[in-house]
């Protein structure tokens, strides 16, 4: 749901130094849910359409601003520059360079009008200030190029450094010169059947004739920004196909009229004068026809996370001229499994940023834990363990109780509040062809993609639904994608999304284009890295089988033959944290929010209060495809008049061999699928009920889908613990009637027993797509 709030400084460094994006968590190559030309606060200067058809160089008195481009920033800041070198010499730089870390994202340099320009497949020619013969800049924030030069006097490297990080580029040909549409942009205020005003950028390609259908994007994090130049930069295949592309502005944010309300409920479609997201979206297309010349009567819809969720929602009781729709990381439901809750235990550092950055303004708020007592930025784990209770948090945060705050507060069950949020339960159709993209890794919005595509497949009569599954974070299919943290793809996964089934699928749906050939599903097989396509997903081929967790340790594909235990101590006051500390605000700048998912988890793994189960190590490749489930039968035990309450957290792990070929995976634990459930939504997620202390009760939920072979050489691992903070509040382990405003008297340390035999036969349920006993595999 939330954009990936980022600083220019990031935006900058991701758009010329790619080799960093890749291997820093912080960093997405493009800000996956936002408007394209969106940043948080800072905007750098642009480049003019025409610069970006006819390849020409900003003039001096241009300075639009738009977000994601650095174009024209030499006249953008005043700055003593270094006397000009001649264009002769200019020349001598010319050249594509290629970082060899990330050599999906070549840049390629060239003179023009006298100044040295770069641009990119997906970046606009950019104009460069000089400093000397050989380095040039970028204002604000500051870049530098420093060229090296042979003895002929050429170019062959040019570092690119942005603060302290700097990459190499080497030279590896001529300058590439990539064909850019002219778009015009206009503004226009769009009328809902409500009389409320909603603010659009359009996008229109002057250079290309005939009639073209729209790709419209709804988001709630500003649109003011959007031009051709952030068009190409997000989204570059679709921008090179040419669309007539809308930005809007959801109502009550930035420039649209009307009320904001977070994940606004589905309204009753019969009653006319009822509005939400699907309706806004109906009377947008519908104004979009008649006002717009030059369409051909089809609209699509795409967008990532929140406007994920939009564009599902376009989809819902659609407007005739809605065509396709793209909902990428759509939060469906933020109770049940996406955003805020799951399984309901309470996201609680994700719910408290969210809210505060997106509700205490009509545009956005930065969210500061403050500092520490020696100075430094306040780690996130001792700034909400020292609150205590979400109620305390939200009373000291200094700001008013935010409408969203409120319903976490008041409405910590799955009541009518949050089921009449949820867009699964209006997925009775598919009434529209919809690709529905995800990743395994995406840690916001994992499970609505996933719970969109199951929704829909058994009423696809018209075979019209869609499914593309990687291992990603939130939306870094918008990026190369060739790394992930210390992941290695060895392609760019995220390119060949794009090219070879984003495009397609719009291309077919909107254009009558031929090339998409997807039948229903494609997945990155994490493991072996290759892609995979499946007729149906799930595949048939994968059997569930159950992985009994036994005594001593040990996993088994056989049935318990006696009775064993497993018991640890949970102590709210010494929680497990969910990543390596220090835990920053979840976007601020040199947060490790980003890949938190694939972080080795050795750092927890040694831990008292965090049982551990392995397999040993395999003999052959183990393959793991479609959804893993956890069945767990456990006990809280703990001195309370009110009853027992706890969470269990399971995580399937990958566990590296200490010899493995790359260094930074020796011996790493690669968590493939993990997941919480609150005990006391055992029984029912509409109302709490207290566990009685020391009863054993059956605990089976979701860890998610996960297409992903365990290599030759690896252990499969099972980690449970009972705590995962800050990301997820403190369970008290007593029974309380509301969490939200638990005393810290309540907080009480439990131990938590897992059981295995025949009566209580504690497993995962594993979808193999082959066969794994004791001869062969061990």
């Amino acid at each position: 749901m939330s954009r990936f709030r980022v600083v220019l400084v990031a935006l900058c460094l991701a758009s010329f130094i790619p080799a960093m994006v890749a291997e820093a968590g912080e960093i997405e190559l493009i800000s996956r849910d936002l408007a394209p030309g969106t940043s948080a606060g800072a905007k750098a200067p642009l480049v003019s359409s025409a610069l970006s058809a006819r390849l020409k160089s900003c003039p001096v008195t241009e300075q639009p601003k738009w977000s994601f481009s650095a174009a024209c920033t030499a006249e953008a800041a005043p700055q003593t520059q270094a006397t000009a070198p001649a264009v002769t010499q200019l020349g001598t730089l010319s050249g594509e360079y290629t970082d060899p870390n990330e050599p999906d994202t070549p840049l390629s340099f060239y003179e023009s009008g006298g100044k040295l320009i770069v641009e990119s497949n997906r970046r606009v020619p950019t104009g460069l200030n000089i400093v000397s013969a050989t380095e040039f800049g970028i204002a604000d924030p500051k870049i530098t190029f420093r060229f090296t030069l042979d003895s002929a006097g050429r170019g062959t490297t040019v570092e690119v450094t942005l603060g302290h990080e700097t990459s190499v580029f080497r030279r590896t040909g001529e300058p590439v010169h990539h064909p850019f549409h002219d778009y015009v942009r206009t503004e226009a205020m769009i009328p809902m059947r409500d009389g409320v005003k909603l603010h659009a950028v359009i996008l229109k390609p002057a250079d290309i004739s005939g009639p073209l259908p729209f790709l419209i994007m709804r988001t709630p994090y500003g649109v003011d920004d959007a031009n051709s130049g952030s068009f190409f930069l997000r989204d570059t295949e679709l921008a090179r196909d040419g669309y007539i592309y809308v930005a809007e502005d959801i109502r009550g944010r930035y420039k649209s009229d009307g009320e904001f309300i977070m994940s606004r409920a589905v309204a009753d479609h019969k009653d006319s004068k009822a509005i939400d997201e699907s309706t806004d979206a109906y009377d947008t297309v519908a104004w979009l026809l008649s006002n717009v010349p030059g369409n051909n009567g089809r609209a699509g819809f795409i967008g990532t996370s929140y406007p994920g969720f939009l564009a599902m929602m376009a989809g819902i009781d659609p407007h005739p001229g809605v065509k396709a729709i793209s909902p990428q990381a759509p939060m469906i439901d933020v109770w049940m499994g996406d955003d805020f809750f799951h399984n309901g235990a309470f996201r609680l550092s994700y719910g408290y940023d969210y809210v505060y950055s997106m509700e205490s303004s009509k545009e956005d708020t930065t969210v500061d834990y403050g500092k520490d007592k020696d100075g430094k930025p306040r780690d996130g784990f001792d700034f909400f363990l020292e609150r205590g209770s979400f109620a305390e948090d939200v009373k000291r945060s200094g700001s008013k109780i935010l409408p969203t705050w409120r319903l976490f507060l008041d409405h910590p069950a799955y009541d009518s509040v949050w089921s009449s949020r949820g867009v699964e339960h209006s997925l009775t159709t598919a009434a529209v062809p919809t690709l529905s993209v995800g990743g395994y890794y995406d840690q916001e919005d994992m499970w609505g993609p996933q719970e969109e595509y199951a929704r829909l497949e058994p009423h696809d009569q018209n075979h019209q639904n869609f499914l593309v599954l990687g291992p990603w974070r939130h939306g870094s299919w918008s990026s190369s994608a060739r790394h992930l943290g210390s992941l290695d793809y060895t392609e760019s996964i995220g390119n060949e999304y794009r090219a070879r089934i984003e495009a397609k699928f719009f291309g077919h749906y909107l254009k009558d284009e031929t090339g998409f050939d997807l039948e229903d599903m494609a997945s990155f097989q994490t493991g072996s890295n290759q892609w995979k396509r499946y007729p149906h997903f799930p595949p048939k081929e994968a059997q569930p089988t159950s992985l009994h967790l036994e005594g001593e340790g040990k996993l088994s594909w056989s049935d318990p033959a006696g009775q064993a235990k497993t018991s640890y101590v949970s102590d709210p006051a010494n929680p497990v944290p969910y990543r390596h500390r220090p835990i920053q605000p979840t976007y601020s700048e040199g947060s490790q929010w980003f890949n938190w998912l694939i972080e080795d988890q050795r750092f927890a793994s040694g831990r008292k209060d965090v049982a551990v189960w392995k397999l040993p190590i395999l003999k052959k490749d183990l393959i793991v495809t479609g959804e893993v489930v956890a069945d767990i039968f456990a006990s809280t035990t703990v001195t309370a008049a009110t009853g027992a309450d706890g969470d269990l957290v399971v995580k399937l792990i990958d566990q590296y061999p200490d010899n493995a070929a790359d260094p930074k995976m020796r011996g790493y634990q690669l968590m493939t699928n993990a997941e919480i459930f609150r005990g006391r939504y055992l029984e029912s997620f509409e109302k709490a009920t207290p566990l009685r202390s020391g009863s054993v009760r059956e605990y089976k939920f979701s860890l998610h889908d996960v297409d992903h072979v365990f290599k030759a050489g690896h252990t499969v691992m099972v980690e449970i613990q009972s705590t995962w903070f800050p990301l997820y509040d403190r369970n008290p382990q007593t029974f309380v009637s509301n969490i939200m405003s638990a005393k810290p008297e309540d907080y009480k340390p439990a131990t938590i027993t897992i059981y295995s035999d025949a009566e209580h036969d504690s497993s995962l349920q594993v979808p193999l797509m082959n066969a794994c006993d004791h001869i062969e595999c061990f």
